[in-house]
C-alpha cells in the first residue's frame, strides 16, 4: 500500500515555458494529450495532491491561454511569465515565490508527467542535510567519448556518473540567492548546477524511470495509441420524504414528496455526472462534492454535471451521448421528459438527440416500487478531441 502520510511543507515550480519542438506537431509538448490528459496538467496533480502549497507554473507568453486551459480547475496554481532561457524561466518563479517565501521548493520540469511520491518524500527527507536535492539514476551502458570526426576517442567511466532527473528539491533562499548570483555563460543545464555555482551542496537521492521525459513523439504513443472512446456507467439512489423539494434532470417537479440529500438530490443529474467522471476515471461526485462540505448545501446539482464536462474536456475528451433510465413509481417521468432533455442538453453542450431519457417501475417490488426513493441509472460515451 503507497504511503499516504502527510509530507514536510513544501512550494512548487513547474517549467512549461519552452517550445518543445522535438516532439514535432504545432503544439508545445506539455500541452499535448498524454494518457488523456495535458502533459502539464499531471505533474501539477501530483504535486497539488502531495501537499505542494503553492505551486507556480512558469509559462511562455504566448502559451497562457493553453496552461489556463490545461488548469483551470485548480485555483491555487499561479502562472508567472518565462524567461528567454530555462534558467531565466526558474528564476522568474523563484523571485514570484519570494513574498511567501517557503522553508523548501520543488523544481519540476513539465515534460515529465509522471512524479513518483515517493521521489518527492525522499528529496524532503534529503534537505534536513543540504541545501538541495535531486534525483539520481546510474548510468547501465557503456559510454563513449566522441570525436569531431565520428571516431570514439575515449572511454568515461560510467560508475562515477549519474543521470538527473527533475523534481529537484532546495532550500529556498539558498537556491534564490544562486539564481541571482548566476554569472554562467550560458543557461544552466539545471538548477543543482546554478546552487553548486554558489558552493551549495546538492545530495543525490534515488530516481525513478517513470520520472521519463517527454522529448520525441514516440513518447507520447501510449496516448496516441489508445483509444479513442470511453464508457462511463453511473448510479444513485435518494430516498422520498416529505417536506423536500423534488429536482430531476434540473427541472422542479411538483409532487407530495421530495427527494432527501446534502444538495439538491437530483438523483438523475448525480448518476450523469458520475458516468462522465467514471469514463475519464476521476473519481465520483463525493471526490470532487464532499458531502460533509457545507457549501454543497442545497446546491443545483447542474453545477456538479457541468464541472464533471469540463474535467473531461480538460482530459481531452467531449462527450458523444446520455442515456438515462430512472427509476420509480411516481411521478410520471414522461410528460417532463422533453424539459428534461432541453436541460441536459443545455448543461452538457449536446444536442437533445443524443440524450436519451427513460422511465421504468419495478412492478412495486423492492423500495422504488414501495415509492420509499428513486433510483436512476446513466451510461455516457466520450471520444477524443480532434
Amino acid at each position: 500500500m503507497p504511503d499516504t502520510s502527510p509530507l514536510p511543507p513544501f512550494a512548487a515550480i513547474v517549467v512549461a515555458a519552452g517550445k518543445g519542438l522535438r516532439v514535432g506537431g504545432s503544439k508545445p509538448k506539455q500541452f499535448r494529450l498524454y494518457k488523456g490528459k495535458p502533459v502539464l496538467r499531471h505533474s501539477v496533480e501530483t504535486l497539488l495532491a502531495a501537499g505542494a502549497s503553492p505551486v507556480h507554473v512558469v509559462v511562455a507568453e504566448d502559451g497562457r491561454l493553453e496552461a489556463e486551459a490545461a488548469l483551470d480547475d485548480f485555483p491555487a496554481v499561479d502562472f508567472v511569465k518565462g524567461g528567454e532561457t530555462r534558467q531565466e524561466s526558474v528564476r522568474n518563479g523563484l523571485e514570484s515565490l519570494e513574498r511567501i517565501a517557503p522553508s523548501n521548493v520543488l523544481i519540476h520540469d513539465a515534460a515529465r508527467p509522471e512524479i513518483p511520491r515517493e521521489v518527492i518524500a525522499r528529496l524532503l527527507v534529503a534537505l534536513d542535510q543540504s541545501a538541495g536535492a535531486i534525483p539520481a539514476l546510474p548510468v547501465v551502458d557503456s559510454i563513449a567519448i566522441a570525436g569531431e570526426n565520428g571516431l570514439m576517442t575515449g572511454k568515461a567511466e560510467r560508475e562515477s556518473l549519474r543521470r538527473i532527473q527533475t523534481p529537484q528539491a532546495f532550500h529556498f533562499a539558498a537556491i534564490l540567492a544562486a539564481h541571482r548570483n548566476w554569472h554562467g555563460s550560458s543557461d544552466a543545464g539545471d538548477d543543482a548546477q546554478v546552487l553548486m555555482a554558489s558552493n551549495g551542496s546538492v545530495a543525490l537521492v534515488d530516481g525513478d524511470e517513470r520520472l521519463k521525459k517527454i522529448t520525441f513523439a514516440e513518447d507520447l504513443l501510449e496516448t496516441e495509441t489508445s483509444p479513442g472512446f470511453r464508457v462511463g456507467q453511473g448510479f444513485d439512489v435518494h430516498r422520498l420524504v416529505e417536506g423536500e423539494e423534488l429536482w430531476l434532470c434540473g427541472i422542479k417537479l411538483e409532487h407530495e414528496r421530495g427527494l432527501a440529500g446534502h444538495s439538491d438530490a437530483d438523483v438523475a443529474l448525480h448518476a450523469i455526472t458520475d458516468a462522465v467522471l467514471g469514463a475519464i476515471a476521476d473519481g465520483d461526485i463525493g471526490t470532487h462534492f464532499p458531502p460533509n462540505d457545507p457549501q454543497w448545501s442545497g446546491a443545483r446539482s447542474g453545477k456538479f454535471l457541468a464541472h464533471a464536462v469540463k474535467l473531461a474536456g480538460s482530459a481531452g475528451f467531449v462527450l458523444g451521448n446520455i442515456d438515462l433510465t430512472i427509476v420509480c413509481e411516481a411521478p410520471k417521468i414522461g410528460p417532463h421528459r422533453p424539459a428534461m432533455r432541453s436541460e441536459v442538453a443545455r448543461l452538457t453542450g449536446l444536442a437533445e438527440s443524443a440524450i436519451s431519457i427513460k422511465a421504468t417501475t419495478t412492478e412495486r417490488l423492492g423500495f422504488t416500487g414501495r415509492g420509499e426513493g428513486i433510483a436512476a441509472q446513466a451510461i455516457v460515451g466520450l471520444s477524443r478531441k480532434e
